[in-house]
């Protein structure tokens, strides 16, 4: 089996953790994440689960956050400013633009990012 790195956006990670249908074939896929991405996870966590939920969470995909770079973050504003009109996160631009630099799918059922070049759109 060809295990493939996925960049995970928040909105795939909270899909792993709920086991939705359609992630399921991505389960052993390799995962990268930032640490906003955490963040945003954690914080959807409180609000929907308890803290101790939201606190496990955190620590079990803390493991897989990569370090952003400068350049990455330059890029993601340059590329948020571009598409302004779809209402894009940081969080998320930061995550597309490393995925992109690095030839990575970023993994996303965010309605913004249908058709996107290097996007892995799963709903």
């Amino acid at each position: 089996m060809d295990v493939k790195p996925y960049f995970f956006d928040t909105y795939a990670l909270r899909e792993l953790i709920k086991g939705g249908e359609n992630y399921k074939g991505f389960v052993d896929a390799i995962i990268i994440t930032t640490i906003f991405n955490l963040m945003e996870l954690h914080y959807g966590l409180l609000k929907d689960h308890t803290k101790e939920i939201a606190n496990h969470y955190f620590n079990y995909f803390r493991k897989f956050v990569i370090l952003v770079d400068d350049e990455t973050i330059k890029q993601a504003n340059e590329f948020r400013y571009k598409y302004k009109k779809l209402g894009l996160s940081y969080i998320d631009c930061v995550g597309y633009t490393f995925a992109r630099s690095r030839n990575i799918k970023f993994l996303t059922g965010d309605n913004a990012f249908k058709g996107m070049e290097g996007v892995e759109f799963v709903k």
